[in-house]
């Protein structure tokens, strides 16, 4: 019976709740335009693609001057009124805005993203910037802008063309395996088979779910590898609390540093403190006011006045890279809480600092020196642990900075450790790993981790700072599956992403860590028998063990800033 209560909860939630708010947001996106009296656009076409599929397309042109004018494209599934960039249009922009293949009023297979890479023969990006660009009223020079959604159709553009000078994204990934549907090998449950249910194709859940490994399907999604084809600098604007920060992070630095002529060395990055859906709001965090104060929405324009405008001021007083740094919530004056710039990311030196786990369920940074050592606990898939904080998009299951004593207090299948109280604070910027040794008694089972920060007595909230996955057959490769485990006594080691962050721990907190098994429905659970995905599955119970002796050193790796750096 818990295998079918656990099934019925993800159709409520995943089916029926996610399709009224979509229908609601979609209401909502065609009414707010009329309410504010849009302009009507200069013309519609049914835009034919290469393969003659005709794609819906609307052309607001400038009325001041004959043009022609820079141009900017956003290509949207939510229907052509999202993202609609009226106001550019006022800054002496044409604006382009379509309906994606089989969205809207767009012909074509409902398939989001699939014709929008650089599938030969289906790259409707690019045939729609190849039309942009033989338009007299374009100057030759087009930008892309979006987010979400809207921004993952312009990125997977960007390799595609040359056709492209300026782009901006807010909150995107850059390889749609590893930052979209799966973190570790695990999909990613609640945000795929939720959105996917909310724009109407849900028949592709399960399509992605026939592809579990990294292949060739999901290298036309790998932008970083494309990262030299590139030629479009780009502004990146991430959210530390985003479905797809590390994502994000990884579009800015692959093309920042790998990018093709005209892109590599010209890009920007802002980080920014909230969520997916910028609602920062927390029971049991509270967010500065000033984590909104940067400017991004003027590096923007900024940034296309530039490289659409050829304004080569127009981006003097603006930063690389604007990210904010978390702090103590509560104490004055603690050291955090601010925005700050740089040059590059990371924007600064860090040592790799590893804090071992021990018997004791303490964090140190001394390696251990047992012989033997190791904890252990029972994980059932028909009780998973729940989700409650981290980088989510649906409202049904908490985002953002949370207080994990809710779960951390009652649950059983929970390894927690904690470093000694700081006695000054610690800074920690940049790529967060955690490195286990762990052993089980079924063929193959998952991981997680968290980073937490451990307020002092009086408070001793546990905050969630980031967290991840990692399933134990693919320890070794994305690609293919490990050969699965024979026996409890096969101790392997594994390595979880928990992608980055910018956090000062204060004085007199605690570096904190939970190892568990399951972070449901944030992550579909393991049924432990070594299938890909626990549909029709028989869900075993696993003992699932971390060890920490001196062969088997478990730790988490953090990048900290040196003192004085």
């Amino acid at each position: 019976m818990k295998e079918q209560k656990q099934v019925s909860v993800s159709m409520m939630y995943g089916r029926s709740f996610l399709i009224r708010i979509y229908f609601i947001f979609s209401f909502l996106a065609f009414l707010f335009p009329i309410l504010l009296h849009a302009a009507d656009p200069a013309f519609y076409i049914d835009l034919p693609m290469t393969d003659g599929t005709k794609i819906a397309t609307d052309v607001y042109l400038p009325k001041d001057g004959p043009g022609p004018w820079p141009t900017i494209l956003v290509r949207s599934t939510y229907g052509r009124y999202v993202g609609r960039e009226d106001g550019y249009v006022k800054d002496g922009y044409a604006v382009v805005v379509q309906d994606v293949r089989g969205m809207g009023m767009s012909e074509g297979e409902k398939h989001v993203f699939y014709t929008d890479t650089w599938r030969p023969g289906l790259m409707d990006g690019k045939d729609t910037a190849a039309w942009i660009n033989a338009q007299p009223w374009c100057n030759g020079k087009i930008g892309t802008t979006g987010g979400s959604a809207l921004a993952m159709t312009t990125m997977l553009l960007s390799p595609a063309t040359h056709d492209l000078a300026a782009q901006t994204y807010s909150v995107t990934p850059s390889n749609f395996y590893t930052d979209t549907c799966y973190h570790g090998g695990v999909l990613r449950k609640n945000l795929m088979e939720g959105w996917l249910t909310a724009i109407g194709q849900p028949h592709i859940i399960d399509f992605y779910k026939g592809h579990p490994y990294f292949d060739d399907f999901w290298k036309y999604y790998d932008v970083v590898s494309r990262a030299q084809d590139i030629t479009a600098p780009a502004v990146f604007n991430a959210q530390w609390f985003d479905i797809f920060l590390q994502g994000t992070i990884n579009g800015f630095m692959s093309r920042e540093l790998n990018g093709g002529p005209g892109a590599r060395g010209n890009n920007y990055l802002v980080i920014r403190a909230g969520t997916h859906n910028g609602n920062e709001r927390s029971p049991d965090f509270r967010f500065n006011k000033n984590r909104n104060s940067v400017p991004s929405g003027g590096l923007n324009r900024a940034f296309f006045e530039c490289h659409l405008k050829g304004d080569t001021e127009a981006l003097k007083n603006y930063a690389k890279v604007y990210y904010y740094v978390f702090g103590d919530d509560r104490a004055p004056n603690a050291p955090g809480n601010e925005w700050r710039t740089a040059d590059t990311w990371p924007p600064f030196p860090t040592v790799p600092t590893s804090y071992y786990l021990s018997e004791d369920n303490s964090l140190s940074d001394s390696l251990p020196s047992a012989q033997t050592a190791s904890q252990g606990y029972i994980f059932d898939p028909n009780d998973p642990y729940p989700t409650n904080g981290g980088g989510n998009l649906f409202y049904n299951i908490p985002r953002g900075p949370h207080d994990q004593r809710k779960n951390s207090t009652v649950r059983k299948d929970l390894l927690k450790f904690a470093s000694a109280p700081l006695t000054g604070p610690v800074e920690v910027t940049g790529r967060l790993t955690v490195k286990l040794w762990v052993s089980t008694d079924a063929p193959d089972t998952d991981f997680t981790a968290m980073l937490l920060d451990i307020f002092p007595k009086g408070d001793e909230r546990e905050i969630n700072i980031q967290d991840s996955i990692q399933r134990v057959k693919m320890r070794e490769t994305l690609e293919k599956p490990a050969p699965l485990l024979t026996s409890s006594d096969q101790i392997v080691p594994i390595e979880i992403d928990l992608q980055s962050t910018s956090w000062i721990f204060n004085t007199g907190h605690r570096i904190g860590l939970h190892i568990s098994s399951s972070n449901y429905p944030r992550y579909e659970v393991n049924a432990n028998t070594g299938a890909d995905h626990p549909d029709g599955q028989e869900l075993r119970v696993a003992h699932n063990r971390v060890h920490m002796d001196k062969e088997h050193p478990s730790a988490i790796v953090l990048p900290i800033r040196p003192p004085g750096q």
